[in-house]
């Protein structure tokens, strides 16, 4: 366990655990976007209240996935204030209210100086968690390695609402149960590298399932799946549950 001051970082996830005093950790994420929205020479045209929403539910399912209640978000936008600024503002403000954090305080900053031709966004949140509670590392030798939702990515991503893609009240299903171990939101790196980082993390190796058909190796762009190691009666358990509507799949196991 860290001391005050102390931090960890984790291999290939935009997140940081920094001890805070002796019982609680801050955890902070981030997430950037670019060239994707309403400019001129934005190389994916989809509206920028999504590409507000679609970035924040990045660093929001970070934040959660470790335990962690968010505390603050910060919202830094490379254009006007108007019209992208308001509207990629609606976005974010949409995704928090999804997910149950419409007061959620926001820092947030535009650029008011100079004319822009490309979307520009980050966003980065930080979250509060007490030592013993938080999720990172809690993976077993035995566990399954599931997959909720399917991997997307650029333009196959234009609905924020797409039933096939993880939201975050999904993953506040999964954090309801202790029985569900490490949560591993999946970004441009792919489900495989995921689950081998998660499986190098608590000191195993991933066997993965000769019966499984997702490409493990493509983009999840804005998170739109996620992994978690769990036991296979309990995934029968979410398969029934508010979890039905998403398609749940084997990656491996823990070994």
């Amino acid at each position: 366990m860290l001391k005050a001051g102390e931090t960890m970082g984790y291999l290939g996830r935009d997140i940081e655990v920094v001890s805070i005093n002796q019982t609680q950790y801050l955890v902070a994420s981030c997430d950037s976007c670019g060239a994707i929205g309403m400019k001129d020479l934005d190389e994916l045209k989809i509206p920028w209240s999504v590409t507000g929403r679609l970035t924040t539910r990045v660093a929001l399912l970070e934040v959660l996935s470790s335990g962690a209640v968010p505390q603050l978000m910060t919202v830094a936008i490379s254009n006007e204030p108007h019209p992208t600024g308001d509207r990629i503002l609606e976005g974010v403000k949409e995704e928090l209210q999804a997910a149950g954090l419409s007061t959620l305080p926001m820092a947030i900053s535009t650029e008011k100086n100079m004319f822009t031709q490309q979307t520009g966004l980050g966003i980065s949140l930080i979250g509060v968690i007490e030592k013993k509670q938080l999720r990172i590392g809690t993976a077993q030798s035995g566990d399954d390695v599931y997959c909720l939702g399917l991997p997307k990515v650029g333009p196959e991503l234009k609905n924020p609402e797409d039933s096939e893609i993880v939201q975050v009240k999904d993953l506040q299903i999964l954090l309801n149960s202790m029985r569900i171990h490490d949560i591993v939101p999946v970004g441009s790196r792919g489900i495989l590298l995921e689950a081998q980082q998660l499986a190098t993390s608590v000191n195993c190796q991933l066997i993965v399932d000769s019966a499984c058909i997702l490409d493990l190796d493509k983009s999840a762009g804005p998170s739109t799946c996620l992994i978690f190691t769990a036991t296979t009666s309990l995934v029968l358990q979410l398969s029934s549950s508010g979890l039905a509507r998403l398609p749940i799949t084997k990656v491996g196991k823990l070994t």
